[in-house]
């Protein structure tokens, strides 16, 4: 790191994901972390106050991710609310199959960070329930869902599209059939939701 560069805790949570991805997160330590800014791992301490702190931050950098990606969808207007709840599942579906694909390393290591941050996964999962809801009240609003109660609604669709979001079933997002079941699961939850 440079002198000039000021240490910040987005720098910080860069070089983790860095650091997580060459060691794994067995093995990467925040003195790991802190030599590839080129600071001590005190300079560290002074932004997160434990390495389970830092670690949790990254974690839940990595979800907001996904978060951010998905709202853009949820508040998206002037869209029929079934081609928005379609659009928002493909979007995750793709979000995850792309992560696990693409960055295998790192996806493992993610799936160890968030076995042991269970908070900051079930706030994602708050979350990514909360925009759901959104959408199918949106439809009930509009006329498009008939859904009495949409809390309940809204965590069974998203419960029921578990397969394709869920990091248990990574392996088998790879199969040449899995798009055509994504299609045939989300088209039954939606011709279910229709007004």
């Amino acid at each position: 790191m440079a002198a000039t560069e000021t240490l910040t805790a987005e720098r910080i949570l860069e070089a983790t994901e860095e650091v997580l991805r060459r060691y794994g997160p067995a093995k990467a330590t925040v003195v790991d972390v802190a030599r590839a800014l080129g600071v001590s791992h005190g300079s560290v301490y002074r932004h997160f106050r434990t390495k389970a702190a830092l670690r949790e931050a990254v974690t839940e950098r990595w979800l907001s991710r996904t978060e951010v990606m998905l709202a853009e969808l949820t508040g998206a207007a002037g869209r029929p609310a079934p081609e928005k709840l379609k659009d928002w599942f493909a979007a995750l579906f793709e979000a995850k199959r792309h992560k696990a694909g693409d960055d295998p390393e790192l996806f493992a290591t993610y799936s160890v960070l968030i076995d042991e941050n269970s908070g900051v996964v079930d706030r994602h999962l708050e979350v990514l329930v909360g925009q759901v809801r959104t959408v199918v009240e949106e439809g009930v609003r509009e006329g498009e869902f008939t859904a009495p109660e949409p809390d309940a609604t809204a965590r069974a669709l998203f419960s029921a599209t578990a397969h394709f979001h869920d990091p248990a079933y990574a392996p088998e997002w790879r199969k040449p059939t899995v798009d055509a079941e994504f299609d045939a699961v989300v088209g039954l939850l939606l011709r279910g939701l229709r007004a």
